[in-house]
């Protein structure tokens, strides 16, 4: 027969590997909050730019501040996303903590402390998915994103590339192709 203690400190510790998981998605999520911050910065920064009349003779500067404009939407969305994304795994650390404390105190004391630790253990996986599942959301709103600045750059690099000579271009390309 296992030691009394040792099954209760089983029983405390296995809400600590869902612990472990939040904290490393809590770790990539506020890293993914700091790149949307920046991102924002960054765009701001390079509008101010194209608003000048130095910015405004770029080649494709319209279309480059309308991709701005059309960005910044989604940019509020990925940030609101992700703080979601936080609060469900930052509740989830919460609510699991709680389970461990739960079954250590009720151990403790000598009590059963029946159905709550799990329930509350339960709510907290739930809580810990919700926040993985709103993480799914926003890198796929963030691909899209990307997507949409590849097709700009594909459009600039065409635009200036009509600026040149095309037998250079030609040259450079079997050269490239070699």
């Amino acid at each position: 027969m296992a030691d009394p203690s040792l099954q209760v400190l089983t029983a405390m510790i296995t809400p600590a590997v869902l612990i472990s998981g939040a904290g490393t998605l809590l770790m990539s999520t506020s890293s993914r909050l700091g790149r949307v911050t920046d991102r924002v910065r960054q765009l701001t920064a390079r509008f101010k730019v194209l608003v000048t009349e130095e910015g405004r003779q770029e080649g494709l500067a319209r279309e480059e501040k309308r991709l701005i404009v059309k960005q910044l939407p989604r940019l509020a969305r990925r940030s609101r996303i992700i703080v979601r994304a936080m609060t469900a795994l930052y509740l989830a650390v919460a609510m699991l903590v709680l389970t461990s404390i739960l079954i250590g105190g009720s151990a403790l004391l000598g009590q059963d402390a029946g159905l709550l630790p799990v329930m509350i253990a339960i709510a907290g996986s739930g809580s810990l998915a919700y926040g993985a599942l709103l993480l799914s959301f926003e890198t796929r709103l963030s691909a899209s994103t990307t997507r949409e600045e590849m097709k700009f750059l594909v459009s600039l690099g065409e635009h200036y590339a009509g600026l040149y000579d095309e037998q250079l271009l030609r040259e450079l390309g079997e050269k490239l192709n070699e």
